[in-house]
């Protein structure tokens, strides 16, 4: 697969390109996607573009494309952000943008990925997540993966007419660890 960074059974991770700005727009924009990303305006062309052209002067932020190996295609995005080296930790961010290739396993894999990349090459101590109450899927795909829940913020997010909790997921890097020894 062209330009890939990391490479699973079913998907790699790449960089992302200018090319995939209007993609990555369609998908954020979609109601279905945008809700659990806490993005409550429209994103327009510039601002994709802008996001896109500047990630590779953050060097806090470590954002991938989440391609299918078998046709390159891009399904998704996910990052490791906020990258704070002293503490050797880091927030997660994922979306599998394309709807046909939800409930796949494809955001566990690339997750997986993204995890190996941060424990291993980084050399992160603890890697973090905030989710929507109302995201079962991904409360589901991170648990699986070895998260532990450390906290709730009640009601701490409108949406949908209703109030909702977000939660505080972490895993950290001998938890990581015993899970890729079998334990």
């Amino acid at each position: 697969m062209k330009h890939a960074f990391r490479i699973g059974e079913r998907v790699a991770l790449r960089p992302l390109e200018l090319e995939d700005a209007e993609l990555l727009r369609s998908w954020f924009n979609n109601p279905e996607i945008h809700q659990h990303l806490g993005q409550h305006r429209a994103l327009n062309a510039a601002a994709e573009r802008e996001w896109l052209e500047g990630l590779h002067k953050r060097a806090e932020d470590h954002v991938f494309g989440i391609a299918l190996r078998e046709t390159g295609a891009l399904i998704g995005c996910c990052g490791l952000h906020r990258v704070v080296l002293p503490h050797r930790s880091a927030e997660l961010g994922v979306t599998i943008g394309e709807p046909a290739r939800l409930n796949q396993g494809y955001g566990g894999e690339a997750l997986r990925l993204l995890l190996a990349y941060g424990f291993d090459t980084l050399g992160l101590h603890r890697i973090e997540l905030r989710v929507h109450e109302n995201n079962p899927r991904a409360i589901r795909c991170y648990e699986r993966l070895g998260f532990r829940r450390e906290g709730e913020k009640r009601e701490a997010r409108w949406w949908a007419g209703r109030w909702w909790s977000v939660l505080e997921y972490a895993i950290l890097e001998r938890e990581w660890a015993r899970l890729q020894a079998g334990g």
